[in-house]
């Protein structure tokens, strides 16, 4: 098959994610062309630029301008709007070149990306749907996880981001009930690095943070009486009980497989790696990002771990004294590879493929699936 394959930029994730999907398409035999942005475009770049069968095609896309540890708004409203129009520019050249290209696509894979979504329903493409954040829209949430009008407006943001796609494939570690049809829950993807480790815990406590949310943490951990292996920010050397560390990915596997308890953000890919691994997390997600903040309601509601919305050291060291009980609680959770995820994949490109009108339940076994109702 050709498969266009749509790679949102803003946050490493997506591209991690997208990427082991990408090499088992190319290593089934599939042509892929693939539409990026941001840093994640240099990363698949690198990753499979000479790979037989794969195309890189660079876009721009949404950038969001981070203050410290808050998104602002306003400021990534304005930012935005200023580099529409060269935007705007680049993507439809771009798009003309997908088409000119000859080549047209069987199937439209899309991590939470537009561009290729618009493609695919321009040329009546079926598109397939691969990320994280239709969880937000897709499932039902319990009463004490969901915030109010915060929960409402995300809801709504995701809702309208890729509607009426061929089916969802929502990756997590929590899995809530599924209230919409054509919609699959599967286990994180995870990288082969993560999957190989084994959890061998020790005394120190990983952090991973942007310099500017660190700039926040740092004061509040030194007077914390642990041990903090620190990586973000961009130097290294020992500061009393802080160990600051450049990033490396190995170092940075080694560190957390090993870690007593890590703290970091809200996102979806650290989180789902320490709750594979075992390893108790305490999250401060970004402010006006509400899907950090539903990963975090899940990650204390579920027992693996705790949350605050600012650097808290009272709230830090109530979860430091509680990584047994966290660790007790983690041991439950169901630790999959990524078997379960590509086999729905493959039974999604061989049903399109097929002319098989959009499934409402997949074959493939999964975390979650709809159920009609009565």
């Amino acid at each position: 098959m050709h498969i266009l394959y749509g790679v949102v930029g803003e946050g490493m994730g997506h591209a991690t994610r997208s990427a082991l999907i990408i090499q088992h398409l190319l290593d089934l035999g599939h042509a892929v062309r693939v539409v990026v942005s941001g840093r994640a475009h240099g990363f698949l770049a690198q990753r499979f630029g000479h790979h037989p069968g794969f195309e890189l095609q660079e876009i721009r896309g949404l950038e969001l301008a981070i203050d410290g540890m808050e998104v602002d708004l306003e400021e990534t409203v304005w930012e935005n709007l200023e580099h529409a129009p060269a935007k705007l520019l680049h993507n439809v050249e771009a798009y003309a070149r997908v088409v000119q290209s000859g080549v047209e696509p069987d199937l439209v894979i899309s991590d939470f990306e537009s561009f290729a979504y618009l493609y695919a329903r321009n040329h009546f493409i079926p598109v397939v749907s691969i990320d994280n954040m239709q969880v937000l829209n897709r499932c039902r949430h319990p009463a004490e996880i969901r915030g109010d009008l915060d929960f409402q407006l995300a809801k709504l943001a995701v809702k309208v981001k890729l509607p009426g796609a061929y089916h969802y494939l929502i990756t997590s570690f929590f899995f809530p009930d599924v209230r919409k049809p054509r919609t699959t829950l599967v286990p994180p993807i995870l990288r082969p690095e993560i999957l190989a480790a084994r959890r061998e815990p020790r005394d120190h406590v990983l952090v991973y943070q942007a310099p500017a949310a660190l700039e926040a943490w740092l004061p509040v951990l030194r007077r914390l009486p642990h041990r903090f292996v620190v990586y973000g920010m961009g130097r290294e050397g020992r500061e009393g009980n802080l160990e600051l560390r450049p990033f490396s990915a190995a170092g940075f596997i080694e560190d957390l497989r090993t870690a007593r308890a890590v703290v970091a953000g809200g996102g979806f890919s650290l989180m789902s790696e320490a709750v594979h691994l075992g390893v108790p997390s305490f999250a401060v997600p970004l402010k006006q990002q509400y899907e950090q903040e539903l990963n975090a309601r899940y990650l204390s509601w579920l027992g693996y771990g705790d949350w605050a919305p600012e650097p808290d050291p009272d709230r830090l060291l109530r979860f430091l004294a509680c990584t047994d009980d966290h660790a007790q609680a983690l041991e439950r959770y169901p630790r999959q590879d990524n078997s379960l995820t590509l086999s729905c994949v493959d039974e999604l490109m061989a049903r399109a493929s097929a002319g098989e009108s959009r499934p409402v339940r997949l074959s493939v076994e999964a975390m979650g699936q709809w159920l009609a109702e009565g």
